[in-house]
């Protein structure tokens, strides 16, 4: 009785002190997060104008309608604006909250309001503060997913560790705060989580439960929060079909998260306004596929020729009826297919080539490019990458052990223990290592992928070297017999990530703290300027015209009406973006007026920055990209060049000489910006 008391208070004091552990690091990661953006920014000592500022791109436009719904006389009426807004884009009415997911706007400003907060701190930094909160839970939900798999709290440490230096690769969060990315990513790390306690052999009824309920509520958030959660989804859904393939005893845990995935898709495309996005998403139809093809298998005697048969034509059903039945629902739900995102792909993958501006502008953002060399060298220098290989080679080796000994008829053992040294035959280890292996594939395309994959490399690596079972399946194909080989297992799994943790400590630490103590300063006193001009001497019903991303600044920063958004999953912004940026091209006078006439602007702003752009990638400058899909320029053999009788308009437009003179009127500039009334009444007049 006495040893059994001792066990129990000793595993109680394994998992408190662990929980400890995940709780303070994600509290530790939070506070240097915000003490670093502090530091970068020197927030504090900022005019609310200047803070505004540091909120670029879209980032800007989300932070905007958290401003809206603050100023809002009620809740209700608040949404009914976003809803129905026509204040942001001219001449467009849009559903703000269906089309750029502003659940995260709508729930920030309600608890800032709801807990009195407007009385103890700024709306700014309580909508940050949420923020670095999350990241907060996606540290700790990491640290918890390399925990269950390895069985030893110093996996977690150790990937906080890598996920904080390597935080160039594993977040975005320094540069783009209300990015959709940064508060959907820490409900899918919990999701993962849940999951990978979820599948786990050993799990009682009440862990398994609760791993079902977390996993359900993280679900459906993580789809509520980002618009395109639903194709993380569906790689998620291909693993874990992967993994039905491999592992028939979990083959009822699978259909159940399945039926997970169906249920919050639906409830996802009620409460998102009938959001068609959702209905017509690979992952529906992938796994109501995968549903019904279970639905119509047939209670076959094992090992006989008609089970072999039926085994084939499930195969078959499983990879053809997914793509039949997306077709189906494309047929009978109206939806607008993204032509822009479909030519983009068949020109990144070789298949097509464009002069299309908007196509070859994504194909040039550095996010949809491959990941450049020195993210591999950063990746090694913190010793991350060469720990992940090894553990990813040795996991899928095992689990190919397993395959094979499946193949071969050979029964598979329900919980496996340390001695067996078949790491690759636990189901929640197969899962991780096919999620990794698709999400790192991906990564090698598009570099913005890399944010999704390196925490999961940070997980995977830490669960790794602290795992024991990795160590003796090791040992077994070396077949070990000089040392016991569980026990040097068992040291090793505790050598190797402490010796690691002390080699980062000595190295990364110190860059750290400098990282802190010392005070950068970001300062644009021209945009301030221009945003104070437009404040103070433009009319209230203006609407500007510029590039999206100054639009969208002058949006948060103004609140005045502009003629586009840095957004992309919309093809009428993009195509208004287009057009608008052609102040960049060599059109004439009468072109740009008429095309900012169009969209009833009143004021055009020009951007030295991008009139003067000097280009990193070859090819990639705005006014190039324009010229090309102009026919300015000679961009296949075969094209003719078609010579352009004008000037590039952001540069004649400044000599102030007719016709320009005639439409434009300089009414504000300094080193940055060019401002330009448009022309109600025209003179001709030389």
């Amino acid at each position: 009785m006495a040893e059994e008391e001792d066990v129990l208070f000793q595993r109680f004091a394994k998992i408190f002190i662990g929980c400890l552990a995940a709780v303070t690091s994600g509290m530790m990661y939070a506070l240097y997060l915000s003490a670093y953006h502090e530091r970068k920014f020197w927030f504090s000592n900022r005019q609310e104008l200047e803070r505004e500022i540091t909120f670029q791109g879209d980032s800007a436009v989300y932070y905007s309608f958290y401003k809206d719904m603050l100023k809002a006389p009620s809740f209700e009426r608040g949404v009914y604006e976003l809803t129905h807004n026509n204040k942001t884009v001219s001449l467009k009415t849009i559903n703000a909250v269906q089309q750029m997911s502003l659940y995260p706007e709508l729930i920030a400003s309600v608890l800032y309001q709801a807990t009195g907060s407007n009385e103890i701190i700024e709306p700014m930094y309580f909508y940050i503060g949420i923020v670095f909160g999350l990241q907060g839970i996606y540290v700790t939900a990491l640290f918890v997913t390399s925990w269950l798999m390895s069985g030893t709290w110093l996996a977690g440490m150790l990937t906080v560790a890598w996920f904080t230096i390597n935080r160039v690769d594993t977040t975005r969060i320094e540069y783009s705060i209300p990015l959709r990315e940064n508060w959907a990513l820490p409900y899918f790390a919990c999701q993962v989580a849940a999951l990978t306690g979820y599948l786990k052999s050993n799990l009682n009824t009440y862990a398994e439960r609760f791993c079902y309920l977390l996993m359900s509520a993280s679900t459906y958030t993580f789809m509520m929060m980002w618009e395109y959660s639903h194709y993380l989804l569906f790689l998620q859904a291909v693993s874990l079909f992967l993994l039905d393939i491999f592992t028939v005893e979990q083959g009822d845990k699978i259909h159940e998260v399945y039926k997970i995935y169906i249920f919050s898709l639906f409830l996802g495309y009620l409460l998102q306004f009938e959001n068609p996005a959702l209905l017509v998403s690979p992952l529906l139809s992938f796994v109501s596929a995968l549903m019904l093809t279970k639905c119509l298998q047939l209670n076959v005697k094992k090992g006989t020729f008609v089970a072999k048969i039926m085994k084939v034509i499930n195969f078959y059903l499983e990879c053809t009826l997914p793509v039949t039945l997306n077709m189906i629902i494309k047929m009978f739900v109206p939806h607008t297919e993204n032509e822009h995102m479909l030519e983009f792909l068949e020109v990144k993958f070789g298949l097509n080539m464009t002069k299309n501006f908007t196509v070859n502008w994504l194909l040039c953002q550095e996010s949809l490019q491959t990941p450049s060399q020195d993210f591999f060298l950063r990746l090694t220098q913190s010793s991350l990458l060469p720990f992940y290989i090894l553990v990813l080679i040795i996991c899928l080796l095992s689990m190919m052990q397993v395959i094979f000994r499946r193949l071969n008829g050979k029964s598979l053992k329900e919980t496996v223990t340390i001695e067996d040294g078949r790491i690759g035959e636990r189901p929640e280890i197969i899962y991780h290592i096919i999620h990794t292996i698709l999400l790192g594939s991906l990564a090698m395309v598009l570099e913005g992928l890399k944010y999704i994959w390196t925490p999961y490399v940070c997980m995977l690596a830490a669960f790794g070297v602290c795992s024991p079972e990795l160590w003796m399946t090791l040992f077994k194909w070396l077949r070990l017999r000089t040392v016991h080989p569980i026990l040097l297992a068992l040291i090793l799994s505790m050598a190797v990530p402490t010796i690691i943790g002390l080699s980062l400590w000595k190295e990364f630490f110190p860059r750290l703290m400098t990282e802190l103590t010392e005070l950068q300063e970001f300062y644009d006193p021209d945009t301030v300027e221009l945003m104070t001009w437009i404040k103070r001497q433009a009319p209230v019903a203006a609407v500007f015209a510029g590039s999206p991303q100054l639009m969208g600044a002058i949006k948060l920063c103004t609140g005045w009406v502009v003629t586009s958004l840095p957004l992309y999953n919309d093809d009428d912004l993009l195509m208004r973006n287009e057009n608008i940026y052609q102040i960049y091209s060599k059109r004439s006078a009468e072109d740009i007026y008429k095309i900012l006439t169009s969209y009833k602007a009143n004021y055009l702003i020009v951007e030295d920055a991008i009139c003067n752009e000097v280009a990193t990638v070859r090819g990639c400058r705005v006014k190039d990209l324009l010229d090309i899909a102009n026919g300015h320029v000679v961009f296949e053999e075969d094209d003719k060049l078609t010579y352009s009788k004008y000037g590039r308009f952001c540069h004649e437009v400044k000599i102030n000489y007719s016709p320009y003179v005639n439409y434009f009127t300089r009414v504000y500039w300094n080193r940055s910006y060019f401002v330009y009334k448009i022309n109600t009444v025209i003179s001709f007049q030389s």
